[in-house]
């Protein structure tokens, strides 16, 4: 009886080194995810021609926006450090309340934010809406991030992307798992 009452803390221990260890590599997991998405980000704005219309003025940067939490951790400050895609600079803003016109170019939206839908319908046109899920493009959105085999690919509403007076590279579009036209 005293063998046994020994046994069960030492399993009750391997009970929550395996449960941390899981929950370790699920948020290392989760960091590479964010990784590999903010380098989509980088790669989408190489591949997105925008309107004059959609900046403030000739200089400047192509501000890519967080709305609501940031997944990314500092991965995609790290990335856009220094960057510039023709002759402008990429910046960050996080912010909690849709911008308002000229701020952003890109716009992640995070799939936790509430009222998505009414959101993408109020943003103006030159903002290339990105976000997470298969309803995302279906709500509006231009470009939703899917998890497929455990690897990040991505689906494309281009008719939205029209719409919001942007022009996707043909290159971007065969790349995508799939187009909505």
């Amino acid at each position: 009886m005293a063998q046994r009452r020994a046994k069960i803390p030492a399993i009750l221990c391997l009970i929550i080194a395996f449960g941390l260890a899981r929950s370790n590599s699920t948020a290392a997991e989760e960091s590479l995810e964010y990784q590999v998405k903010a380098a989509f980000l980088l790669n989408f704005i190489k591949f997105t021609e925008w309107p004059a219309s959609a900046f403030a003025d000739s200089d400047s940067p192509i501000s890519i926006c967080i709305l609501g939490v940031d997944p990314f951790g500092n991965a995609l400050d790290q990335l856009i450090a220094g960057e510039s895609v023709n002759g402008r600079k990429v910046t960050i803003e996080r912010m909690k309340r849709a911008p308002s016109p000229k701020t952003c170019q890109v716009l992640f939206l995070n799939k936790s934010e509430k009222d998505i839908d009414k959101t993408l319908s109020a943003l103006g046109p030159g903002i290339l809406t990105v976000g997470e899920g298969e309803s995302f493009v279906r709500d509006g959105g231009m470009i939703a991030f899917i998890i497929e085999n455990r690897r990040v690919r991505f689906d494309i509403n281009q008719t939205a992307a029209q719409n919001s007076v942007l022009k996707l590279s043909s290159k971007l579009l065969s790349v995508a798992r799939s187009v909505e036209k």
